[in-house]
């Protein structure tokens, strides 16, 4: 998985696999799922990023088993 936020647009982008989209589906009116041939849900993005977590900044972290 990756995500990349892009600050002068304020959105997160999580993308699950990295496998072609062939389709994107609004969730809400910020958020956004896009899928694979298979139906599968392989991104996520979020617009708006900041504003919609109540906060200044957006922090990644890595958990290993």
């Amino acid at each position: 998985m990756k995500a990349k936020y892009f600050e002068d647009t304020d959105t997160l982008y999580l993308e699950l696999r990295a496998t072609e989209v062939v389709e994107t589906r609004d969730l809400d009116q910020d958020t956004l799922l896009d899928y694979d041939s298979a139906g599968q849900v392989v991104g996520i993005t979020i617009e708006h990023a900041r504003t919609r977590i109540g906060g200044e900044r957006i922090e990644l972290e890595t958990i290993s088993a």
